[in-house]
């Protein structure tokens, strides 16, 4: 049976489409930003399919009256829409990401490694005890602002600290930029209390270590046991893994929820806008600056350093800051080099075989 795929496409590309219910596709996030990159006869040939798993062997995609695997091919990570392939799925089109959220892989090679796509509103999950961490906060944050997603800060576990105020005080202050909500994981609190952002058609991103309820959450907005769950140790308030995998999966109200496994190293890596973003008093405080190359460590009439020692920039603050850009610096040159060192070793092996052949 053929579909009109002309509902799919920006306005002003086909016939009008009076106001009706959501189709299928736009219940799993599907928005103008995706159907102007494609047109009438690619959604024939080639229907949009959603990424909700990947593996080793695969990625699992979602569309309308399409749910499978596909092998291994396609550049793609959860969230991401693909224009399917039916006949070769490997050589599925991956559309143009409205966001993306990356860090650099674990290991020695510093190589990049995608988070989740298409998000549009990132959860990040702090507990109130003594797994509450400034810094990690911001470089969930500086990640966020990087891959231009609104952050809501959220603090569980409020109902077992004595005295929750002092952790939403130090939350509020690390940017003006992203909300912050206290709450009950394992009350309605997550149903009403999140429900600004869990709208039909938007995707929201679960970021958070390991323990602090990310999981509870997501079964809370389910309102089943849709995620497992374990307790934390007494000892340091840390948790257990209990998401080994990112999951992309949809309310009946067609809001997508994406739990993550608890991420407790985040090494930042190309992402300057965001750190930028985040510091943004220290951003513009640097312009002031005498030399333009100031380190803002030892050099001369460094606005930074003046503020520091003055008290209108908090020590502990510019030492993160500092260290955070620092860290975003080496690993962006490192992965830069690395391309390089590929791209010339290309050319050696390109002239070899033109050598051969003469």
């Amino acid at each position: 049976m053929s579909r009109d795929y002309s509902q799919f496409l920006p306005s002003g590309a086909s016939k009008p489409v009076h106001k009706a219910e959501k189709t299928f596709l736009q219940l799993h996030g599907w928005q103008p930003f995706f159907s102007q990159q494609t047109t009438i006869e690619e959604l024939e040939e080639s229907p949009p399919v959603r990424v909700t798993r990947v593996h080793r062997n695969g990625s699992f995609v979602l569309g309308d009256d399409i749910e499978m695997q596909i092998p291994p091919g396609p550049d793609a990570t959860v969230g991401d829409w693909l224009m399917l392939d039916k006949v070769l799925p490997t050589n599925s089109r991956v559309l143009e990401r409205k966001s993306v959220f990356k860090r650099r892989a674990p290991g020695h090679d510093r190589r990049f490694q995608l988070i989740a796509s298409n998000v549009d509103t990132a959860f990040i999950v702090s507990s109130c005890n003594q797994d509450f961490n400034v810094a990690r906060l911001e470089r969930y944050i500086a990640l966020a602002f990087e891959a231009d997603v609104e952050p809501v800060i959220i603090l569980t576990k409020a109902d077992l600290c004595d005295d929750p105020e002092p952790y939403v005080t130090q939350s509020q202050a690390i940017s003006d930029q992203a909300t912050v909500v206290l709450l009950n994981a394992l009350s309605s609190e997550p149903i009403t209390k999140l429900a600004d952002w869990c709208k039909t058609g938007k995707t929201v991103a679960f970021l958070g270590s390991s323990g602090v309820g990310k999981s509870t959450l997501v079964n809370a907005l389910f309102g089943e046991g849709t995620a497992d769950t374990a307790g934390i140790r007494e000892d340091d308030a840390r948790g257990r893994h209990t998401t080994t995998s990112r999951h992309l999966r949809f309310t009946a109200e067609g809001c997508g929820i994406l739990d993550t496994p608890g991420m407790r190293e985040i090494q930042m890596a190309d992402a300057e806008a965001g750190i930028a973003n985040l510091f943004g008093d220290l951003t513009d405080l640097a312009l002031q600056c005498k030399f333009n190359d100031c380190s803002h460590e030892v050099e001369p009439g460094c606005a930074i350093r003046k503020a520091v020692e003055d008290g209108r920039v908090d020590q502990a603050r510019y030492v993160r800051w500092q260290k955070l850009a620092a860290e975003d610096k080496f690993n962006s040159a490192s992965f830069a080099e690395r391309k390089a060192d590929a791209k010339a070793f290309g050319k050696v092996i390109k002239s070899a075989v033109k050598f051969k052949k003469r």
